[in-house]
């Protein structure tokens, strides 16, 4: 089991707090990957999960998380951990 990494960034747009764990700069391509809608919408309704491909491996590790706006950013930060915790478990 790994540790859910520490937040890097948290930004809002028109639909969505976009809430970073990871740089995507360090991945050679990223996804929203049908499997993470159960156990981000668990959590979230409406949320999404990017995955990154690690340069140089078959690895995916999640990028960010996307939370509807209207949660607000602290939830927001607070969901988007859960969620993580619920993949990288």
């Amino acid at each position: 089991m790994t540790d859910t990494p520490d937040i890097e960034l948290v930004e809002t747009d028109e639909e969505y707090v976009h809430v970073r764990f990871r740089d995507p700069d360090r991945y050679d391509e990223i996804r929203t990957p049908d499997w993470a809608t159960e156990p981000a919408e668990s959590v979230s309704e409406g949320s999404e999960v990017r995955t990154g491909r690690v340069e140089g491996s078959d690895d995916w590790e999640v990028t960010s998380v996307l939370i509807d706006k209207h949660v607000g950013e602290g939830k927001a930060k607070q969901q988007a951990r859960q969620i993580v915790a619920k993949i990288e478990s």
